[in-house]
């Protein structure tokens, strides 16, 4: 059965236009594929831990640095617990609007959680990082109030699927398909490009 795991990194609930895009995408996919189990993670909802120092100290020592005792071995069997949550999933649905040039905070600590070696990538010092995850895809929706690829310096950066797309990369997710609503405040049509993305997100899952 196919699980899919859809990350919410907007906070604006119904509001939210990459949201929107992300539930029109799974509402294909769903009618598509009647058997398909969805888990939503919320990010504002999520009772996401600081990544303090006994979880660093836990990271470091699969660098050889330091041993594992009773309280970071704690630490650690925190994160693996949500990593499983995330591994268990097929495919990864993220709907994330741009902040300041890149992702939503909640997001990056989520993946700073996450990302740990021997969950998500080895590391050997000769061959340098490689991802673990296999056979993963994910679909990304992604919206920006002012900037849009290609847009003018003036407008921002993309610090954004930038990210993203180096992150899915260095965890092993390959299969990788994006949709954009980028502007979605400065463009000559809000409404209808808006229906456009919408549509375009639809036409995703059957592609």
């Amino acid at each position: 059965m196919k699980k899919i795991l859809h990350i919410l990194a907007s906070p604006r609930g119904a509001d939210s236009q990459s949201s929107k895009l992300a539930a029109a995408y799974l509402a294909a996919e769903k009618a598509a594929n009647p058997d398909l189990t969805v888990d939503v993670l919320d990010l504002w909802q999520a009772d996401l831990p600081e990544f303090d120092g006994d979880k660093a100290a836990a990271k470091m020592t699969f660098f050889g640095v330091g041993e594992m005792d009773a309280s970071t071995q704690s630490a650690w069997d925190q994160i693996v617990s949500i990593t499983e949550r995330f591994t268990a999933a097929d495919t990864y649905v993220l709907s994330v609007p741009m902040w300041n040039g890149g992702v939503p905070y909640k997001l990056k600590q989520y993946i700073d959680i996450i990302t740990q070696p021997g969950l998500l990538f080895g590391f050997d010092p000769e061959a340098g990082y490689s991802g673990l995850l296999e056979n993963k895809a994910a679909r990304v929706f992604y919206t920006s109030g002012v900037y849009g690829p290609g847009a003018s310096a003036k407008y921002g950066a993309d610090h954004h699927s930038t990210y993203l797309s180096w992150w899915l990369d260095f965890i092993g997710v390959s299969d990788i398909k994006t949709v954009r609503f980028q502007p979605s405040l400065l463009t000559a049509d809000p409404i209808g490009a808006q229906k456009a993305a919408v549509q375009q997100a639809a036409d995703l899952a059957a592609s």
